[in-house]
């Protein structure tokens, strides 16, 4: 519990616009419900939201001691009060969440504390009492793959230190295997095949290029493909990354003359609908371990999907992914 005494200066406020600049990490709604169950009282007595105060109260507040730390990127967890998370699976080690497109998997510059998935997941697991900040020496629920803000799909989260340096070491040793939907003009050629070329980045226009020939500072990128259906002049595609670039996908068929739907950066804006998002999403994940996994050894095999993926119904309504035989 702490104390905090009202002087000249704050007297005459609303106990909840009060509370919004002593406790900036202490949500509105929070602080309505803690003040319903008199965890937030003055003068020892029940208050209400709208209770004006004066020089000299003195507020009890009985609330965790997390609330009470300076704004940063490490606690905008705490300003989450309702997480929103598709989950696709959950175990005492990880968590498979569907991020869908317009989310950002870490917060940019400060500018969206509270609203990126790593806060609604370390808030979700704060909620459940799963992680305690305060009895943590260094370790924070930590995202192991990102995801672009633009693309859906399946983003895996360590629930424990262990987890993470596994997990960590099986992406680098390509012991997992992700699998793509991708909507494109028109339909590759041959229908299933592997795109090849070299990919190089300019970080000035934040974008990568793709040639066919070698070029100095260039990395080998390559995508094998599979067209699942084909409807008015768009191909559904299956994608899987042989190697793992940025914007690896995007920009190779686009240089291949087939660019994703709705993609501004590397082909054209949706002609069939106002898209605001790429129609690219991770939407399969296989557990593909060759080497020891320790607590992870019970997920070698096993795959997970997620439920739906908006672009699919929308340009190939009679189309049906294929489910996963547990």
């Amino acid at each position: 519990m702490k104390e905090l005494t009202i002087g000249r200066n704050d007297a005459g406020q609303r106990l909840d616009r009060f509370l919004a600049k002593a406790v900036p990490l202490l949500p509105a709604s929070l602080a309505q419900k803690y003040i319903r169950l008199k965890r937030i009282k003055c003068n020892n007595a029940r208050a209400q939201r709208d209770t004006r105060l004066q020089e000299g109260d003195v507020l009890q507040l009985y609330i965790n001691d997390e609330f009470f730390d300076k704004p940063s990127e490490a606690n905008a967890y705490l300003t989450v009060t309702a997480p929103k998370l598709n989950i696709v699976y959950e175990d005492e080690n990880i968590l498979l969440v569907d991020k869908k497109p317009g989310v950002a998997v870490h917060p940019h510059d400060g500018a969206e504390y509270g609203r990126t998935l790593i806060d609604h997941i370390q808030a979700y697991l704060y909620a459940k009492g799963e992680w305690r900040p305060r009895e943590e020496q260094a370790f924070t629920p930590a995202l192991c793959n990102r995801i672009d803000r633009n693309t859906g799909g399946i983003v895996i989260a360590a629930k424990t230190a262990e987890a993470l340096r596994i997990l960590n070491q099986k992406i680098r040793d390509r012991e997992l295997d992700k699998r793509y939907l991708a909507v494109v003009e028109g339909t590759p050629r041959p229908e299933t095949g592997v795109l090849k070329g070299y990919l190089f980045k300019d970080a000035v226009k934040n974008r990568v290029f793709v040639t066919d020939t070698p070029q100095k500072g260039a990395k080998t990128c390559e995508t094998r493909y599979r067209t699942l259906t084909k409807r008015g002049g768009l191909s559904l595609v299956e994608c899987e990354l042989i190697t793992g670039r940025t914007h690896q996908i995007r920009a190779q068929f686009a240089h291949a003359g087939h660019p994703l739907l709705g993609d501004g950066k590397y082909g054209k804006l949706d002609p069939h609908a106002d898209r605001r998002y790429q129609a690219l999403y991770s939407y399969r994940l296989t557990f593909c371990f060759t080497t020891d996994a320790g607590v992870l050894a019970p997920l070698n095999g096993r795959s997970f999907q997620v439920a739906d993926v908006e672009f699919v119904k929308t340009y190939f309504p009679d189309f049906r992914l294929p489910g996963i035989a547990e």
